[in-house]
């Protein structure tokens, strides 16, 4: 059977296919098994090496559970504060004020051509010569205003594309009727988009809860990561088991929000569809009296 995207295989296409996956899976088994094998070789997967994570609560409450609070509270503040301006930018852009689109662009497409990570030091460098912020927390700082400009940048342009991919006839339908520009991107085009921008969202999201790592190996900011360099060097070059412990929690943390971004994505889908809103006549005349009286 054939569809309009891609025509049937025939038995040759099947059997290559089988081919294909059988010798992956069959390369891929044998480097899990080098790799294996030479951990244990070198004395890695040996249970001294993982005994203190299953024992003992020091590794848990001295190293990993104040950095994972620190990689949490940067990665919370950054953001809290780049979602609003994200999307206050990428309403800007869309502007039909010159003055408030081309400033706005300007902003955009600057911090989002500039490395994550020389944001962070810029903005350390700031901290320390122009204003009175302690030096313990200049890093906590300099991480989330390197990720703040960037990912406020970023957003921007997933709110902007969002709202431009909507039809055409969502907003002259709803300026037809009377409503102001305002309130035809509050009410009409940027509840529409959330839906369609939340997985790029979350995939940002995502981005900022991983590159506050940059400010543990640059910044010395005592995150998840930089905590767990430490505790293997404490605990004696325990590198591999305290990073695999660290990337599992990683793991854990992005699986957790990427699980609940998709459960709000359904429920959000499923409210649309069962809520049929009609609009009525005294809709209408509260629109007309708020537009002036004039459609």
């Amino acid at each position: 059977m054939s569809s309009v995207l891609y025509d049937a295989q025939g038995p040759r296409a099947k059997r290559r296919n089988i081919l294909f996956t059988v010798v992956f899976f069959a390369a891929f088994a044998a480097v899990l098994w080098w790799v294996i094998g030479t951990l244990s070789d070198k004395g890695q997967l040996d249970w001294v090496k993982w005994e203190m994570f299953f024992t003992s609560s020091e590794p848990w409450s001295t190293y990993i559970w104040p950095g994972l609070q620190n990689t949490l509270k940067a990665a919370a503040l950054a953001v809290v504060i780049a979602l609003p301006l994200g999307a206050v930018l990428g309403i800007a852009r869309l502007s039909d004020h010159v003055w408030v689109r081309v400033p706005a662009s300007v902003l955009v497409e600057f911090f989002r051509s500039i490395p994550v990570l020389v944001l962070m030091i810029f903005g350390l460098a700031l901290f320390s010569e122009y204003t009175n912020v302690s030096s313990d927390d200049r890093p906590l700082y300099a991480v989330v205003t390197g990720l703040v400009l960037y990912n406020a940048s970023v957003l921007a342009e997933i709110v902007r594309s969002g709202i431009l991919a909507l039809p055409k006839g969502q907003g002259e339908g709803a300026m037809a009727i009377g409503l102001r520009k305002g309130q035809v991107m509050r009410l009409i085009l940027l509840p529409q988009a959330v839906t369609a921008m939340l997985p790029a969202i979350v995939s940002q999201l995502v981005v900022i809860l991983k590159d506050t790592a940059l400010g543990g190996a640059v910044l010395t900011f005592p995150e998840l990561l930089a905590s767990a360099n430490t505790m293997s060097a404490y605990y004696g070059a325990n590198t591999i088991a305290s990073f695999t412990v660290v990337a599992v929690i990683y793991i854990a943390l992005n699986f957790a929000l990427t699980s609940f971004a998709s459960w709000l994505e359904r429920r959000l889908r499923r409210a649309k569809k069962s809520s049929g809103a009609v609009l009525k006549a005294d809709d209408v005349e509260t629109a007309e009296a708020g537009a002036g009286g004039k459609i």
